[in-house]
């Protein structure tokens, strides 16, 4: 998933809620500029803070890794 769409992902989310960024930011323990940030496909987000905002948003982090064959 890019970052532009893992914002978006995760803005929806936030309003399907009813949360303000403050908010968000808040109850995931991350500041607001890095939720701002990441909601607009800004950020490059650790593991740790995905993870945290899943974890309050409801959602659930998974990796896929697709080996390419040429």
């Amino acid at each position: 998933m890019l970052a532009g769409q893992l914002g978006k992902t995760i803005k929806l989310r936030r309003k399907e809620l009813s949360l303000t960024q403050p908010h968000l930011a808040e109850l995931a323990n991350i500041s607001t500029n890095t939720l701002y940030k990441l909601e607009r496909g800004q950020g490059n987000p650790s593991l740790a803070v995905l993870n945290k905002l899943a974890e309050v948003l409801g959602m659930e982090l998974s990796l896929r890794v697709k080996r390419i064959i040429e």
